[in-house]
């Protein structure tokens, strides 16, 4: 009777939900999930082509405003070296038309401040590096008073001299190329002292 029982009756396992042995719904990554190699390169070369070649042309041009402006440093150097010489000679028809006229450099620090650093229609990346070259001119102030100051005509005060107004000339020298050719590839120059300086100028 009892076997006769459970031939008729429904079998149990009939009823049971049906579950599909594997999990449909997509898989949820976890907070730990990193993206893949492709995403984080194409991410990374996104943001190194946020200056466009306007933005680069303008912001490289800034930086031979302080190297015309502190020229006069480096007449020792250029002297006695001429490789010197060969890297300044297609510079001094533009440099002869900035020195030409005595509020030259005066003029030319208000209109970058002014139009370009205080104006948002430019991009930051412009108006950075415009106000490195500002105070990298800005601090031409200091050799400029030490040289009025002192100014020897012989002995050891005037190769100490010589020695500053050679240093000065290297430093701008070596900012106009590193400034320049950075923002000739999209980068942003950060020279000592002056990026500090930039940064709380520009918002």
């Amino acid at each position: 009777m009892a076997t006769s029982y459970l031939l008729l009756s429904p079998s149990p396992l009939k009823n049971l939900p049906k579950t599909h042995p594997f999990p449909t719904h997509p898989r949820t990554p976890s907070p730990t999930h990193k993206p893949n190699r492709l995403s984080f390169c194409q991410s990374k070369k996104n943001n190194s082509d946020l200056a466009d070649a306007p933005d680069r042309l303008i912001s490289a041009i800034c930086y031979f405003y302080p190297f015309f402006d502190g020229i006069q440093y480096g007449k020792y150097v250029i002297t006695q070296f001429t490789p010197f010489q060969l890297i300044i000679q297609p510079l001094i028809p533009a440099i002869r038309a900035f020195k030409s006229f005595p509020f030259n450099g005066f003029l030319v620090f208000l209109t970058l401040y002014f139009v370009v650093v205080r104006n948002p229609n430019f991009s930051r990346f412009v108006r950075f590096n415009t106000m490195q070259a500002i105070v990298l001119d800005v601090l031409l102030i200091f050799p400029d008073l030490l040289e009025r100051t002192f100014n020897p005509k012989s002995g050891f005060g005037l190769d100490l001299l010589m020695s500053l107004d050679s240093t000065v000339f290297l430093f701008l020298l070596i900012s106009l190329i590193y400034g320049s050719s950075s923002c000739a590839f999209g980068q942003v120059p950060r020279l000592p002292i002056v990026a500090e300086a930039a940064e709380r100028q520009v918002p």
